[in-house]
């Protein structure tokens, strides 16, 4: 299979165009061609008024690939620049660990794309896991979140961070990632056998949206219970239990009471918010370490003007849909400021999973039909600002922000909101302009640097004008901020070595974004498949 990179193509085009250009880049004639299919499909937008994508798609030809190949590259169509145009690839194929049965049965703690993961290669690998999840299913934690959302009734045991498929089943679905690892094409082409859309195998910027991505979710639960695995809701973790050799257990509080499970090989994928579970980990002599993470506020803008800041005059073109970005600067004392998990057509959503905490995220289904864009505006926090070097510092750190911006918002998890004109110039708000936030359960105008820390509200404020110098009414006075956002990715770092385990408890496998490894969907999945084949590589069951 030869891969054709870079062909240029208009924003509506035919299998035909495709094959008729990929024949033209290796000059072989269109019939010589016996399949093709996309690889990668992204937007160039660079000239606003000739938006177009680019592609590169696999092809199978009926002739001799290899000498096309290299008659190809002893051309400038092989390549120029010292970039390949082609390349010879074969089909990518993930090869399961060979094992025979552990002696006891894997334990996969949480339910998110780490765990989720995990389990579904163990199960794959005939070991038959079990699945703890301290939450609720997919369907009753979704009817327990809307109830959250229409009245401002949280139940901390079911909620958008605990639950069936963790904090990223209530996101965007984006399954774009900075990793170069094989692996992330194994996470996508399980997440199609589970339904999601097969596009996500060849968009340059993948997304599932909230909507579709239950069912995914239940459906990869359902393939790790046909091979053989278990998965038991509302059951945490509470206590460890260790020999000579390292873990022998844990102690689980469930529906049945409290009570002992043997194992010896445990994958700890517990998510960035079990900020109880950090404690008891903490307690039991566990090694972590305070990690780096960002805190801000959700800025909203009309998703009309985010279109026509990206595409100029071929804004609202079906075959772009809503428009993106990413934008980052650093600022002059080295802090830096930048936008994340953005929501193009999306929703503010109340986040919450302790009382009297007030957290948001932001949420977009599958069409990415709504009318305002958001995303995180976030500035950089270290010790610096967490003032101790305790390893759960950070932890600290976010409650006090979250309890500060509970109480400004007047509580019953009203988020407090301000227009970027007025936060630019410390001043409340006491009207709202063209955008309407779409936080629900409410929202009360404020101050947020009457909750924010000084440092960070003045890091966000110099941050957006900057931002704004890359972006075209990013800035826009109107555009709105609701506060705040604290769990953009773990407070800590559970360490672990070489062999993925815990140095100071062989057989426990921190995992994941919650353990400090991930920070977003695939990057989570893949650090799951990890941890899943160092168990079946540490463990007794290899061959």
């Amino acid at each position: 299979m030869i891969r054709v990179f870079d062909i240029p193509l208009p924003l509506v085009f035919s299998q035909e165009q495709l094959k008729h250009a990929a024949a033209q880049r290796l000059a072989v004639r269109p019939d010589a061609i016996a399949k093709i299919a996309l690889h990668r499909l992204s937007v160039d937008a660079r000239k606003k008024d000739l938006i177009q994508f680019i592609c590169a798609a696999d092809v199978t030809l009926h002739t001799d690939e290899e000498q096309v190949y290299h008659r190809l590259m002893a051309t400038k169509k092989g390549g120029q620049n010292g970039k390949k145009k082609v390349e010879l690839v074969k089909p990518y194929e993930y090869i399961l660990p060979k094992t025979a049965p552990l002696p006891q049965r894997p334990v996969v703690i949480g339910c998110g794309p780490a765990g989720l993961f995990a389990a579904l290669v163990l199960a794959q690998a005939g070991q038959r896991p079990l699945v703890l999840e301290r939450g609720r299913d997919v369907d009753r934690r979704t009817r327990d979140i809307n109830r959250f959302w229409q009245d401002g009734t949280l139940d901390t045991r079911s909620n958008v961070q605990f639950g069936e498929g963790g904090a990223g089943a209530f996101s965007d679905g984006k399954l774009n990632t900075g990793i170069k690892d094989s692996r992330c094409r194994k996470v996508l082409e399980e997440l199609v056998r589970a339904g999601a859309p097969e596009e996500i195998l060849y968009r340059a910027k993948p997304h599932v949206g909230t909507d579709l991505l239950r069912n995914v979710v239940k459906n990869l639960r359902g393939e790790i219970q046909r091979l053989g695995g278990e998965v038991l809701f509302e059951t945490q973790v509470v206590g460890l239990l260790r020999d000579a050799k390292g873990l022998c257990g844990l102690e689980i509080k469930g529906p049945q009471g409290q009570q002992i499970l043997d194992t010896r090989h445990a994958v700890l994928a517990i998510g960035h918010s079990a900020r109880d579970t950090f404690a008891m980990l903490h307690d039991s002599h566990i090694l972590m370490e305070q990690k780096p993470f960002a805190v801000g506020v959700r800025i909203e803008h009309l998703q009309s003007n985010i279109d026509k800041a990206q595409y100029g005059r071929f804004a609202g073109h079906p075959s772009l849909g809503a428009a993106d970005y990413k934008l980052a600067v650093h600022l002059r004392d080295g802090r830096g400021v930048y936008t994340f998990c953005m929501c193009p057509g999306g929703y503010v959503v109340a986040a919450a999973s302790e009382m009297g905490h007030l957290v948001t995220n932001g949420m977009s289904q599958h069409a990415r039909d709504g009318q305002n864009a958001n995303s995180a505006l976030l500035a950089g926090v270290d010790a610096r600002d967490f003032g101790s070097d305790h390893p759960l510092a950070g932890v600290k750190f976010q409650r006090s922000l979250e309890q500060s911006a509970f109480l400004l918002g007047g509580g019953g998890y009203r988020a407090p909101v301000q227009r970027l004109e007025d936060f630019l110039n410390h001043r409340a708000s006491t009207a709202l302009g063209e955008v309407t936030p779409t936080y629900k359960p409410g929202y009360t105008l404020c101050n947020l640097w009457q909750c924010l820390p000084f440092p960070i509200a003045q890091a966000l404020s110099q941050g957006v004008v900057m931002l704004a110098r890359r972006l075209r009414g990013f800035a826009h006075p109107d555009a709105v901020l609701t506060g705040v956002e604290s769990r953009s990715s773990s407070p800590v770092r559970i360490l672990r070595d070489f062999s993925f385990q815990s140095s100071v408890l062989p057989g426990l496998y921190p995992c994941g974004e919650g353990a400090g490894y991930a920070g977003g969907i695939v990057s989570a999945a893949v650090d799951g498949i990890r941890c899943a084949e160092a168990v079946l590589q540490n463990g007794t069951g290899v061959v």
